[in-house]
């Protein structure tokens, strides 16, 4: 039971997608800290300096309650800075790459043929048996087809 979890967790790992996806979140991150810093250095004092100025700038009290509406504004500012080069940056391009796949004007990825899968399945399975790869010769063409094998 515990093997079949580690494994399982091992794979999830090791697909592409998680090492994107943890790439993808530590780029935002430190984009936003950026935009963050932009607002809070720039945008605020002026938000400030519209408000009032000071200390109490973009500050409004009312009997004795403080209504930090700057400091609201300043959050939207960063929310839609960081959504825009999000969409720019990201979601732009990859939709446009999906639109040129759908109509065919870029290739997808290539997918391996079956005799190159099949090739890759003996070739793991023999591995798991601890038996050298079958019908390779010293180049690493495959006996049969003449292929250069994949690297797993």
């Amino acid at each position: 039971m515990l093997k079949n979890v580690t494994k399982g967790f091992k794979d999830f790992l090791l697909r592409g997608n998680v090492v994107e996806l943890a790439v993808a979140v530590v780029i935002g991150a430190a984009f936003t800290a950026v935009v963050s810093s932009f607002t809070e250095s720039f945008l605020q004092p002026l938000i400030g300096l519209v408000g009032g100025g000071g200390v109490t700038g973009g500050i409004t009290r009312i009997n004795g309650q403080d209504f930090t509406w700057g400091d609201f504004i300043n959050q939207v500012i960063t929310f839609v800075l960081t959504a825009a080069v999000i969409y720019f940056v990201v979601v732009l391009p990859l939709k446009t790459i999906a639109e040129r796949r759908r109509r065919g004007e870029e290739p997808g990825p290539v997918a391996p043929s079956q005799v190159e899968l099949l090739a890759e399945i003996r070739d793991l399975l023999r591995a798991q048996q601890g038996l050298a790869p079958a019908g390779a010769d010293e180049a690493g063409r495959h006996a049969h087809t003449g292929e250069f094998r994949r690297q797993v």
